[in-house]
C-alpha cells in the first residue's frame, strides 16, 4: 500500500509503548523485531506491532506522529483498546 504509517510497537498488552512513522511498516517492524529498527525498541524489547494507522501524505503522518507522542499514556493505551482489544500483533496482517 503506497503512502506512510504512524504505528505503535511494544512488549506486550499495557507494556511500554513506541510510536514512529514510516513509509514501509513491514520493513520497519521487521527490523524493530531484528533490534535494528530503533535503540529504544531494542532496549525495551518491543517486538510487537499494536496499531498502525494509514495515510496517503507523509506530513500528515508526522505530523498525527508528533501529536501521539504529546499525549498522555491513557489516550494511547484507549486508542489501541478501541482498534486492537486484544492487544494482537498486527503484523501478519500488514504484510
Amino acid at each position: 500500500m503506497v503512502g506512510c504509517w504512524v504505528y505503535i510497537m511494544t512488549n506486550g498488552p499495557h507494556g511500554t509503548l513506541y510510536i514512529g512513522v514510516t513509509s514501509d511498516i513491514a520493513a520497519r517492524v521487521h527490523a524493530h523485531r531484528e533490534g535494528r529498527g530503533s535503540e529504544f525498541c531494542r532496549k525495551h524489547g518491543l517486538n510487537r506491532l499494536v496499531y498502525a494507522e494509514h495515510f496517503e501524505d507523509i506530513h500528515e503522518a508526522i505530523t498525527r506522529e508528533k501529536a501521539m507522542k504529546r499525549w498522555k499514556r491513557q489516550w494511547k493505551l484507549k486508542l489501541i483498546r478501541r482498534d486492537n482489544p486484544d492487544w494482537s500483533d498486527l503484523f501478519e496482517t500488514i504484510q
